[in-house]
């Protein structure tokens, strides 16, 4: 599964919600909730990469990753958008 493919689902959850789906639930949290993970996703992904083998650095990574995605989703921003703001640094 690429990032694109993550968010189509990720955004398909905000749009038809489905009983028992934890991304739903983040969504019902609300913002706060959601910009919460995004918080402990990271400090876990740099533990991780301090004093954990590849194997953990990588779960935790998807795990802020997917996070992240569901905070772009949340306020109506796209993936694209920061892979713009990417290449505008890059000129």
């Amino acid at each position: 599964m690429n990032l694109n493919d993550l968010y189509a689902v990720i955004l398909d959850r905000k749009l038809n919600p489905q009983p028992g789906s934890y991304t739903n639930s983040l969504f019902d949290s609300g913002l706060p909730r959601i910009a919460q993970k995004v918080g402990e996703e990271g400090v876990e992904v740099v533990v991780a990469a301090l004093a954990q083998d590849d194997a953990r650095l990588i779960e935790e990574v998807a795990d802020l990753t997917y996070h992240l995605l569901v905070l772009l989703a949340a306020r109506g921003l796209s993936p694209d958008s920061v892979m713009d703001e990417l290449a505008r640094r890059h000129k």
